[in-house]
């Protein structure tokens, strides 16, 4: 189904794999938001069984920002958001530059494969770089660290084999045909609502105390627990 240039979101109703993709040299528009949206909303109805394959590739140029509103960017973060809380297992694929739309998204999903050729940019209009969530993703994983500093303050690309090293991404492959494959497999290993469960579990646990964490954790075990004697009695 195709919502728009800027993005497209595929079902494959065998594999349950929904195929969202972006493209970073398109500015943000109402139609790529549709396009996570339409994302989720399947993901959601599948009750933990999809799978979302987020391909993203292209960063914009020149002037792309004109035209945009702090209404649409909001919206388009809010999505992010949800794509990040999903009850499925989300897993990127990226080729070549990757900017704009297309790094927000790959840094919102749960495992991201980059191809040797890619690149990851913070897009840079009007004399500075954009001032989006991906900065505060991009942050998340080290604001000390000089490659992801030159990145945010310059718009400097960290190219594959770095972006691999400063575990932005977790597997660089060969070819696009390797990234899908490596994507499918990710994507397959677990079900969506138990890695959404474990995704906030590691999500909270730099600000959250152990007493505080105890008796999250402890209904976790004990839902795989019930599920398990369930199971044993079927």
């Amino acid at each position: 189904m195709s919502v728009g240039s800027a993005s497209a979101l595929d079902a494959d109703a065998d594999s349950l794999d929904h195929v969202l993709r972006i493209d970073g040299r398109r500015p943000l528009s109402a139609e790529t938001i549709a396009a996570v949206a339409a994302a989720c909303d399947r993901a959601e109805d599948l009750a933990g069984h999809a799978k979302v394959i987020v391909k993203v590739s292209g960063r914009p140029e020149g002037a792309w920002a004109q035209g945009l509103t702090v209404a649409l960017v909001n919206k388009w973060e809010q999505a992010l958001r949800r794509l990040e809380r999903l009850p499925a297992a989300t897993v990127a694929v990226a080729d070549g530059a990757c900017g704009g739309a297309a790094l927000d998204a790959l840094l919102a999903t749960d495992y991201r494969v980059l191809t040797r050729s890619a690149c990851l940019a913070v897009p840079v209009d009007d004399g500075a770089t954009w001032p989006g969530m991906a900065l505060f993703r991009l942050a998340r994983h080290g604001a000390s660290t000089a490659a992801i500093r030159r990145a945010v303050l310059f718009g400097t690309p960290i190219e594959a084999a770095d972006a691999l090293a400063l575990q932005l991404v977790d597997e660089v492959v060969d070819s696009p045909e390797a990234a899908d494959t490596v994507a499918r497999q990710r994507a397959g290993a677990v079900g969506g609502s138990e890695l959404a469960i474990r995704r906030q579990l590691l999500l909270d646990a730099p600000t959250t105390s152990f007493e505080e964490a105890l008796g999250v954790h402890l209904a976790a075990c004990d839902r795989v627990l019930r599920r398990s004697a369930v199971g044993a009695e079927a």
